[in-house]
């Protein structure tokens, strides 16, 4: 079979090669791939700039946003040939910290979990995979042309359920809620911010191209203005971060409304220096009782939130996030941006 692989660490190492087909073992569905979705994380590993092979291997099967459909299940694991089905990402090391022994593998404590298509594990990136029944979650039928938005997803779930559990430490009824970035997981969070029935906000710095149409048609406002002009207009209860861009993080930082929430989602890149007034940012912090907190990667819990949320979700507009499908074979043109890309994809 063909899969998109790297070896970890060298630049310009991305290539589609035969692999052997895989044999599942006790407990393992075997699945036809169907789709693989490109985000950051990938176009790191593809630069060189992050990664691990498996143990005594020089390249790895790239690939952690899924989709495929059920070849083959044991007896009693819950799929049937035909099911549509994604792969969890993570996995808890052998000695599990206490986190991930209790489920939670994406708060890991210890590092030393492995992760599919990123750290030690194959990925998802092959025309067929295995998956263990109990990593893998059931997508329903009619999401099989967006099924591979599963992924980005659970990582807006746990962002939402991280905020609401924060905000339970008191009373909490949030009614406006900003996302900054109309990228895909800018855009999920919407999404889910709609479906909570708050009034959500996107400030994106585009005013081109599908984003606005996109966020305007779940119903939110779509802003392009400076970020200091939005947080004084919306005055949000709760910021979802999804850019990692200084200057958006640190004004998220004092820009809620008394006892609001700032959910961290997007990684800023090293090495930028911005001056900040710390003494301002924590008074604000302090004397509004708010609340910081970063939020990465999703357990089993998050995936089904994902596929519950997905599955009530408008078809058409879910549609129109994959604004590119690239064939496996031309795989690596799926690693280069395009000005109008929001979710681009690769077709196994």
């Amino acid at each position: 079979m063909r899969a998109l692989t790297v070896r970890p660490g060298e630049k310009e190492s991305l290539e589609v090669r035969d692999v052997p087909d895989p044999v599942p073992a006790t407990g393992e569905l075997l699945v036809q791939g169907l789709v693989v979705g490109v985000c950051g994380t990938d176009r790191e590993i593809a630069r060189g700039e992050y990664g691990w092979a498996p143990p005594g291997r020089e390249r790895l099967v790239l690939g952690h946003e899924s989709l495929g459909r059920v070849r083959q299940a044991p007896p009693g694991s819950g799929f049937s040939a035909g099911d549509l089905v994604a792969g969890v990402v993570r996995r808890p090391d052998p000695e599990p910290c206490g986190a991930c022994a209790r489920g939670e593998f994406d708060m890991c404590r210890n590092g030393r979990y492995t992760e599919r298509g990123i750290k030690e594990i194959d990925g998802y990136g092959a025309q067929v995979w295995c998956v263990e029944a109990g990593y893998a979650v059931k997508l329903e039928p009619h999401l099989q042309r967006v099924g591979v938005l599963m992924e980005p997803t659970t990582v807006v779930a746990k962002a939402w359920e991280q905020v609401e559990r924060v905000g339970a430490r008191s009373w909490f009824e949030p009614r406006r809620a900003l996302v900054t970035g109309a990228g895909p997981i800018g855009l999920l969070a919407a999404l889910l911010g709609t479906q909570r029935g708050l009034e959500v906000h996107v400030l994106d710095r585009v005013t081109e191209g599908p984003k606005p149409a996109l966020v305007r048609d779940l119903g939110a406002a779509f802003h392009a203005e400076g970020i200091e002009q939005v947080i004084s207009d919306v005055c949000p209860d709760v910021v979802i971060e999804a850019t990692g861009a200084s200057e958006l993080v640190f004004a998220s930082l004092t820009g809620t409304a008394p006892y609001g929430v700032v959910c961290l989602t997007g990684v800023s890149p090293a090495g930028r220096r911005v001056s900040v007034d710390a003494g301002a940012i924590n008074r604000e912090i302090v004397l509004e009782n708010d609340a910081v907190v970063g939020s990465v990667n999703a357990n089993l819990r998050h995936y089904r939130q994902a596929a519950d949320a997905l599955a009530t979700a408008d078809l058409s507009w879910l549609e129109r996030l994959i604004t590119r499908r690239v064939p496996l074979e031309r795989a690596a043109e799926a690693f280069t941006p395009q000005p109008d890309d929001v979710k681009v994809v690769i077709d196994l």
